[in-house]
């Protein structure tokens, strides 16, 4: 008998160290995998702040929080939401006081690095997809096409701008410039951003950095755009010890958001063919990093 008392006692003692100890330190992780911008039903939700912004302010509450991670998987996208996503970030690690380190998994390229650049570090595997800090736009044109089946396009707008870059038409000299001083003005803040956020970290001359190029982990790590090797886990781990909680933080559809879901009209022919043409646009997007 005294045996037996003697395995509850301590049976009870393990429990109640276990049960009244201090919690270890807690690190949320927030997953960014996607394409960023709005996308249609047939690609599935992309990252946009209108999404993301609970997710965003779950991730920073929380008892024993010593850190958020961003374990982000993303070929870039809509510059506006990057910038919103990013800001948003940066603003309440800042407000929180709480350190924000992102790890690249497959990609942090384009608007996936701008994403990561709202972190204090940033680490990424060897093999990971670095880098492309610069501006991209990509489409299709069917001009060819409308004449050979014998189509005739109607479009009727005020204002000489108005039609620029169509798709059905013959693209103009002006409108491609028109869109080239946009996308400088974009790549200027790209880049002001980068500057800002990496600073001294920065060791490659900026024609080179700039340049919309990509990078291994290991090159990204020696020009300074990240700052060490290593997965979310083991470091961690190695900053706050082997008892560090993971909690993974995600995005959560109300259930009005559920149940309208079930009564959203079902697409036409014309929205299905445009979803697919915008589908292809992304996985050209994936495909520019090999993935």
């Amino acid at each position: 008998m005294s045996r037996f008392l003697g395995a509850i006692g301590e049976d009870f003692a393990a429990f109640a160290s276990r049960a009244f100890r201090r919690p270890g330190p807690v690190v949320n992780v927030l997953r960014l995998a996607g394409v960023i911008g709005r996308r249609g039903p047939l690609r599935g939700g992309g990252l946009t702040l209108d999404g993301l912004d609970r997710a965003i302010a779950r991730a920073f509450r929380g008892r024993g929080l010593a850190a958020v991670a961003l374990a982000i998987n993303s070929p870039g996208g809509a510059p506006v939401q990057c910038g919103l996503i990013a800001r948003r970030i940066r603003e309440t690690a800042d407000k929180r006081n709480i350190p924000v380190i992102a790890f690249a998994e497959d990609v942090a390229a384009s608007g996936g690095y701008w994403l990561a650049l709202a972190a204090d570090e940033i680490y990424a595997d060897t093999a990971s997809i670095v880098g492309s800090i610069g501006v991209i736009s990509a489409g299709f044109g069917f001009p060819a096409l409308l004449e050979r089946y014998g189509i005739e396009r109607r479009v009727h707008a005020s204002g000489a701008a108005k039609g620029m870059l169509d798709p059905f038409r013959p693209e103009a000299a002006e409108d491609v410039a028109r869109l080239a001083a946009i996308q400088a003005d974009i790549h200027a803040a790209f880049r002001e951003l980068v500057r800002a956020r990496r600073g001294a970290r920065l060791k490659g001359a900026e024609d080179e950095l700039f340049s919309g190029a990509i990078w291994s982990g290991r090159e990204a790590l020696a020009l300074g755009l990240i700052d060490g090797i290593g997965d979310l886990r083991s470091v961690m781990r190695a900053r706050f010890g082997d008892e560090v909680a993971f909690r993974p933080v995600g995005v959560r559809r109300t259930l009005l958001q559920r149940r309208l879901g079930l009564f959203a009209p079902r697409p036409d022919a014309g929205e299905i063919a445009a979803e697919l043409i915008a589908a292809v646009e992304d996985w050209a997007l994936w495909k520019r990093f090999g993935l």
